[in-house]
């Protein structure tokens, strides 16, 4: 059954369902319905498969920065150093019990990992960054990029026509 979930493909329907979704998520089964041209029950159907099957993780609203005392967004690179095995791994898993960062990728070139971090100001950013450092395993070294404009930001993916 695992082969059928990940081998089953799109069609343009399932697309249409995908990209009215991103762009509003609270839409009611008959608005959605509407807008890709199916009925509603159809349209529940093809929303409860493309959820079972994955292509849609989960629904999110989202929040306001600024009133929520989070303006602040940077970026840091972290350098770990390579004394463990299992540097990778302890800095994977400590890492999650930080709420202010909102992402922790693994990258290649200079640096091993790269977080964008929200907060309030720099001050707060200036204590969470002393934490990080002090209490992150493997913490070799950092360097902070400050977003003093953000010109685009988003989380929906393009989904291409058939």
């Amino acid at each position: 059954m695992a082969n059928d979930k990940k081998s089953r493909s799109l069609d343009r329907i399932d697309r249409n369902i995908l990209r009215e979704l991103q762009k509003n998520a609270r839409l009611s089964y008959v608005e959605l319905a509407d807008k890709v041209g199916l009925s509603t029950s159809p349209c529940l159907e093809r929303v409860k498969r493309l959820e079972n099957d994955g292509w849609i993780k989960s629904y999110n609203a989202k929040l306001s920065a600024s009133k929520l005392e989070a303006s602040l967004l940077v970026f840091v690179e972290i350098s770990l150093n390579y004394n463990s095995g299992d540097v990778f791994n302890e800095f994977r898993d400590s890492v999650s019990r930080w709420p202010e960062i909102l992402e922790c990728h693994l990258v290649s070139g200079d640096f091993d990992y790269l977080l964008k971090i929200r907060i309030a100001d720099m001050k707060a950013y200036r204590d969470l960054l002393g934490q990080i450092v002090l209490e992150l395993p493997g913490v070799r070294d950092s360097r902070t990029l400050v977003a003093m404009e953000t010109v685009k930001e988003s989380s929906e993916l393009l989904i291409k026509e058939l």
